[in-house]
């Protein structure tokens, strides 16, 4: 069979599919949805931090790291979504969410030696790294199930930046809902909250699992 007999026979059935619509409004969507769901339950478990709002006026480091925090998930709900459509998804923008999320790291690090607030025990959250876990899975779940109504090429890595983008909510929410102590925060809020990338990874495979 010559080559274009062939390529004729191979899409004599073929139909036209509509493209797949942007994810700017699917992310912006989750994230809305995300922030409101973790403030709501946060909120009823126990109030903000007091004087809260005091402290983002009149610390700028404060209120710029917390604008931040929004700007990282952000990003990073941005990469997830996109990750699971091919080619929408471009180097660049992965490697800029991978730095984003290095920096805030690295922000906390710092905090060690040069905290932004006053450290102190006010606004205290008995099981803050539980509820940062607790209220990160809704919305992973949500961005996972989403992911799969796309074409993901590699679910596993778009079910890892969900998880990551679902965990930062509840880690950044922490800022303001409890204590500000930097030991306390990096290891009750920022890790678990990087946790739930390799919780995405895993729900992934559990979810394949059960297809089976």
């Amino acid at each position: 069979m010559r080559r274009g007999d062939l390529i004729d026979s191979l899409s004599a059935d073929l139909e036209p599919v509509q493209p797949v619509a942007g994810t700017n409004l699917l992310t912006a969507t989750w994230l809305i949805l995300g922030v409101a769901y973790v403030m709501a339950a946060a909120l009823i478990l126990g109030p903000i931090r007091p004087g809260v709002f005091e402290q983002l006026v009149d610390n700028p480091r404060f209120l710029l790291e917390t604008l931040y925090g929004v700007g990282v998930f952000t990003l990073v709900a941005t990469v997830a979504f996109r990750s699971a459509i091919p080619a929408a998804l471009t180097p660049t923008l992965k490697r800029l969410a991978i730095v984003a999320v290095a920096f805030w790291v690295l922000n906390f690090l710092y905090a060690l030696i040069n905290p932004a607030l006053e450290p102190s025990m006010l606004g205290k959250r008995p099981h803050c790294y539980l509820e940062t876990l607790v209220y990160a899975l809704p919305p992973m779940l949500f961005a996972i199930y989403r992911q799969q109504k796309l074409y993901p090429l590699k679910p596993r890595d778009s079910a890892l930046w969900a998880g990551l983008a679902a965990g930062l909510i509840p880690a950044w929410y922490m800022q303001v809902a409890c204590m500000y102590l930097p030991k306390h925060v990096l290891l009750f809020h920022v890790l678990p909250g990087l946790a739930m990338a390799a919780v995405g990874c895993l729900m992934w495979v559990l979810l394949r699992r059960l297809k089976r």
